[in-house]
């Protein structure tokens, strides 16, 4: 079990380091808001990241919109920057947890890690992005399991919703769960839903690197996961579903790593039955939607190969995806008004069946519900992460870091349909 305990030196339970980007700024607001469910009642945290001036205009930020004045004088402020290790190191000295928000974290990200793992502090982060949740997993389990420090990643809308959806779905079943797909569909008010650019970059090298994803994970020298139950066919780039009588494309998020990463730690330190996934998003708006996304992703698809597409992609994030990312990022009265539905279609095998005989014979339909997906979820879910049943984060039996998930349902709604 992790030791959540302060002392002298290390004063505080938790730091956010990042906390003044553009989600890091809603994490601080879901930690001041939730501050009483720490431990003891009694949770000590501060905020970090390169300019005093801006984390004091969070605080000041955080505790209008809470009506908390105390979050300006009793929240302390540390000055980091991943570019400067000592600077991290002294912060990493001082936590019992980092949180981590500070991405594109294949740029940002592993400096925080290391930082982690030489310093006794656990990581907690909300990466969405495949090739770095799987490089520092590869580079970083060995010395973080021998030190006792937990490496936690994904623990925002990516990939909580998902992983724990289909953890949920697989208890729900009475028998053997094979397969599960998700269908993900966001609604949004009369202003319409727009994402941070942040995303946006995240998407744009996670696609032009990944040959090297590829590379990195024939390096985990993996077996194949055993098939159990029919193999799950792969859907088609886009493909009218039935299920939520829409259109709909394969999800290009972490999820479906994620995911995967869970149910091979299941099946090799647990010999449990592993569960295939496929991840789908739907596209709401009906025509014009499909023609602008089609467009989009046409455009796209060439620019991201060549880095003068690249920087066009970059620059111009709200012309080449239709309005969809911004460098300003989502209103308050758009994130208000948004929300997401997971609907998890699952099929396996009744209980008093054999899943090497036939076909399956059994399904199930859950669904997991919850506010805006980027920066209201997924404060929530990071929030829920760190006030699990064990203090903070969830643990590993035989102290293993890095494919830990949370069992706790991070304030999200999660019910059979």
């Amino acid at each position: 079990m992790a030791r959540v305990e302060t002392s002298s030196n290390r004063p505080y339970h938790l730091v956010i380091f990042g906390a003044s980007g553009f989600t890091g700024q809603f994490v601080v607001e879901e930690v001041a808001r939730t501050v009483s469910e720490g431990p003891k009642g009694n949770l000590k945290w501060a905020v970090a990241g390169r300019s005093r001036q801006k984390l004091e205009k969070v605080l000041e930020q955080a505790a209008g919109v809470l009506g908390k004045p105390e979050l300006r004088s009793e929240v302390d402020i540390i000055v980091a920057d991943v570019e400067e290790p000592d600077s991290l190191a002294a912060m990493c000295k001082q936590a019992v947890i980092i949180v981590n928000c500070v991405g594109p974290y294949r740029f940002f990200g592993e400096p925080v890690v290391k930082a982690c793992v030489e310093n006794g502090a656990h990581h907690i982060d909300i990466s969405g992005e495949p090739q770095f949740l799987e490089g520092m997993q590869l580079k970083y389990s060995s010395q973080a399991a021998d030190k006792g420090v937990y490496v936690i990643g994904s623990c925002g809308f990516d990939s909580i919703p998902a992983d724990m959806g289909v953890l949920y779905t697989k208890d729900q079943f009475k028998g053997t769960l094979t397969a599960v797909e998700s269908f993900l569909t966001v609604g949004s008010g009369d202003d319409g839903s727009c994402v941070h650019d942040g995303t946006w970059q995240s998407a744009i090298y996670g696609f032009s690197d990944g040959p090297k994803l590829q590379s990195l994970r024939r390096k985990f020298n993996h077996k194949p996961l055993p098939a159990v139950g029919s193999k799950l066919k792969r859907r088609g780039s886009m493909f009218f579903s039935n299920e939520i009588q829409q259109y709909a494309v394969p999800f290009m998020g972490s999820d479906p790593s994620v995911v995967k990463r869970t149910q091979r730690f299941l099946v090799e330190e647990h010999q449990a039955n592993p569960v295939q996934y496929g991840a789908y998003a739907g596209i709401g708006g009906g025509v014009a939607n499909i023609v602008k996304l089609m467009f989009a992703g046409m455009m796209f698809w060439v620019l991201v190969k060549f880095s003068f597409g690249r920087n066009l992609l970059i620059q111009h994030p709200e012309f080449f995806s239709f309005g969809l990312f911004s460098k300003a990022g989502p209103t308050r009265k758009q994130m208000d008004e948004s929300s997401f539905q997971f609907a998890f279609y699952g099929e396996g095998y009744t209980d008093g069946q054999d899943p090497s005989q036939g076909k399956p014979n059994g399904k199930i339909c859950t669904l997991v519900q919850g506010p805006e997906c980027g920066y209201v979820a997924t404060p929530i879910a990071i929030g829920r992460s760190l006030y699990s049943r064990s203090g903070f984060c969830e643990n590993h039996p035989d102290g293993a870091p890095q494919q830990t998930r949370h069992q706790v349902l991070c304030g999200l709604k999660f019910a059979p349909l």
